[in-house]
């Protein structure tokens, strides 16, 4: 059984104008996993409207081994429209699991942890590290504040030293398993997602 196609085709004559539209996806069609109002609209200026109603969240990302699971951080950054990404350490990194979201993110780089908390401290904003070790909070009994960025680690080693020594607080995602933690990319989501809840969602 065939696959139905993702998005959509080549949009009918006469085309919408504005600079905002790729004349090369109404042409062929916009097959890229974005929301409908997007369709057919260029990369940048997807990026424009998003930028007009960010949260003020921040993450990070500690890249020192290349690390897999970084594109899925950044996706799910952009799922829940977090102002800006940090990314610690090399400045190239694995941009598969990103999805091509990273063309629609705010992404800024340091290339050491004194850099970026030097960044942190002129922007007044609170360092989270998410992370398992001793003692660390659990997520669940945790107020995020509003003005923060939340750090994640490698798959494996988990968060640097230095950066546990300077954050504020380091936060925990209680388990009920038999695996140590769960996956880096999970545990993002699942941050940004309570950070949500407690600033945007306000149930």
């Amino acid at each position: 059984m065939d696959k139905p196609e993702v998005g959509v085709g080549p949009h009918e004559k006469p085309w919408p104008t504005g600079s905002k539209y790729d004349v090369d996806l109404l042409e062929n069609g916009d097959r890229r996993n974005v929301l409908d109002k997007y369709r057919y609209w260029t990369a940048e200026a997807i990026k424009a409207d998003l930028d007009k109603t960010r949260s003020s969240l921040h993450v990070a990302i500690e890249n020192w081994q290349h690390d897999l699971n970084i594109g899925t951080i950044v996706r799910a950054a952009n799922a829940f429209n977090v102002e800006a990404v940090h990314i610690i350490g090399k400045h190239h990194w694995n941009r598969r699991g990103a999805m091509v979201t990273d063309k629609y993110m705010n992404i800024i780089y340091h290339s050491t942890v004194v850099g970026f908390t030097e960044y942190m401290k002129i922007d007044n904003r609170k360092i989270i590290a998410i992370d398992i070790v001793a003692g660390a909070v659990p997520l669940s009994k945790t107020n995020l504040p509003a003005r923060s960025v939340l750090v994640f680690g490698g798959e494996g080693p988990g968060l640097s030293a230095e950066i546990q020594q300077v954050a504020k607080k380091t936060v925990m995602i209680e388990q009920f398993g038999s695996t140590r933690s769960v996956n880096v990319g999970v545990a993002a989501g699942i941050a940004m997602y309570v950070w949500v809840q407690q600033h945007i969602l306000k149930y």
